[in-house]
């Protein structure tokens, strides 16, 4: 490998995949007590994607979101010495995910795994993915943030299911003397492990009967007190990042936020000292897709990027997870990193 210790890892392409179905407000109106004004002004969400039942799950969209990233740098499979895939939508238990994604794509010279972090697991798997490239053990990098949230969302319950979508992202990483990750801070936080989780299908409770029927196999979460920590949680890091980088809100190009729900990505904001110009958004399309925002952010602003644009990302999930990451980027957009 030819990476050297002193370099960052830079982003250096970036792909997607969105589900051709749309759900929108008005066809949640339809299946549950709620409403598209309510949706929307307490979640700035007016539809999402979604996979279907046709077979396809995490791992084909994961894929294609990865290929395409590899198609717009011009690279192949066999260039990809690592995949990382962030997902709390697997396939499967095992094998990972990242197996089927190496397979899928045909990169024979890769290894992976997969990543579990819930609506932080993207960021997570950056800065995880990076280390590789830093130290010199990885060339390229795929870093695949990618969920089948319908797969677990129970669309009786009105609290939950109009928050989620499916899709995926990917970014390759490479070697840059000075774009690229610069720094990222993370948290956990268990104690609240009942707020945002799934409780069934794991060892704890492995499928039977009555755990269906309880309805444990769905995603749980209690919203106003996950809205309250995350509402926190995600302006802290961001700016416990920017105070350790030394950095003020007129050095920041754009925010890159988790897109769980507009008004904790504004107050993230303000409390920045961002304008909405700097704050990369797309929940109104998409609703969260979980691992997949951040990437898919990057995607629809591609285009306006250019080098050394400077980059804060945020995550707040289930665990709880947070963090948040310091980034230049390293290539004109408009030119998709050809």
């Amino acid at each position: 490998m030819s990476s050297s210790p002193s370099c960052q890892a830079a982003i250096t392409a970036v792909g997607h995949y969105l589900p051709e179905r749309r759900l929108t407000n008005s066809d949640l109106e339809e299946m549950v007590e709620t409403s598209d004004e309510w949706i929307r002004t307490r979640t700035g969400i007016r539809e999402r994607c979604i996979l279907g039942d046709d077979g396809k799950a995490t791992a084909f969209m994961a894929t294609e979101a990865a290929q395409e990233a590899l198609d717009k740098r011009g690279i192949g499979p066999d260039d990809v010495d690592l995949i990382v895939v962030a997902t709390v939508t697997p396939d499967m238990l095992f094998p990972a995910t990242a197996c089927l994604v190496q397979d899928n794509l045909g990169a024979s010279n890769a290894w992976g795994f997969d990543l579990s972090a819930a609506c932080s697991g993207f960021i997570y798997a950056l800065t995880t993915g990076a280390q590789f490239i830093e130290t010199g053990q990885a060339d390229t990098v795929l870093v695949v943030g990618a969920d089948k949230m319908s797969s677990i969302t129970d669309y009786t319950d009105r609290t939950t299911c109009i928050l989620f979508g499916d899709a995926a992202g990917a970014v390759v990483l490479e070697a840059d003397e000075e774009a690229g990750l610069h720094d990222s801070i993370h948290h956990v936080d268990g104690e609240h492990d009942d707020l945002l989780c799934m409780r069934g299908g794991g060892s704890l409770n492995p499928p039977t009967h009555e755990t269906v029927d309880a309805h444990m196999h769905y995603l749980h979460q209690e919203g106003r007190q996950v809205f309250k920590f995350a509402v926190t949680r995600m302006a802290d890091v961001c700016e416990e990042v920017m105070n350790r980088n030394g950095l003020d809100a007129e050095d920041v190009d754009y925010l890159v936020p988790h897109q769980a729900n507009q008004r904790i990505i504004d107050a993230t904001a303000k409390r920045m000292g961002l304008s909405s110009d700097q704050v990369m958004l797309n929940i109104d399309r998409y609703g969260n897709t979980t691992a997949a925002t951040i990437p898919l952010c990057l995607f629809d602003w591609e285009e306006d990027l250019e080098r050394g644009d400077e980059l804060i990302l945020t995550a707040f999930g289930g665990g709880f997870t947070w963090g948040a990451g310091h980034l230049t980027w390293a290539y004109d957009g408009a030119e998709n990193g050809a």
